[in-house]
């Protein structure tokens, strides 16, 4: 089987959309999808003319999507979480595929993000993610992500949490590498 993971094509951005779109009913049905989320219906200034940003695209040979992720820069849009004076990306739309879960995609697709995002120099990488989530908390902490706080609203009990770059590169080159 051979997988690619690249940053998405021109040509392929609306099918890139609707496949996020689609993939997202299935795990948040308690929004409403007729609302397009900003990133998506702006998704090139989010993703294509930001040097900072990026969102790669894994794909069968034949070109068919099975899995995505992509880094944006963080808007502050949480306050109780400062990540003033630095350059801090928010890591988004992490799909896999079910048939190719288990099998190391999503790790791969995020480690491919941690290359683009230590090229493109952002120190930190922030995520949100919530508990009904299955294994989702799990698999970020395998990721090296570390929890920051969780709020405590009825719903989506929202995960935060990060990955300082400049530590993780910095552990490696001393032989105490993340795993």
């Amino acid at each position: 089987m051979e997988i690619e993971i690249k940053e998405i094509e021109q040509g392929r951005i609306p099918e890139l959309v609707t496949y996020v779109r689609e993939f997202r009913k299935g795990l948040f049905p308690m929004i409403d999808h007729s609302v397009i989320p900003e990133d998506l219906a702006n998704f090139e200034a989010c993703y294509v003319q930001d040097e900072k940003a990026v969102f790669l695209v894994a794909s069968e040979a034949d070109g068919t999507i099975i899995g995505t992720i992509g880094m944006r820069r963080y808007d502050h849009r949480f306050p109780h979480l400062d990540y003033s004076g630095q350059v801090a990306n928010e890591v988004l739309k992490l799909f896999v595929e079910p048939a190719y879960r288990k099998m190391g995609l999503g790790r791969s697709l995020v480690n491919a993000l941690k290359e683009e995002a230590t090229r493109r120099g952002v120190e930190t990488l922030y995520l949100h993610t919530h508990p009904f989530l299955s294994g989702a908390k799990e698999f970020w902490t395998k990721q090296g992500f570390q929890m920051v706080c969780q709020d405590d609203t009825e719903v989506f009990r929202t995960i935060h949490m990060d990955l300082a770059l400049l530590q993780t590169v910095n552990a490696r080159a001393y032989g105490h590498g993340v795993t």
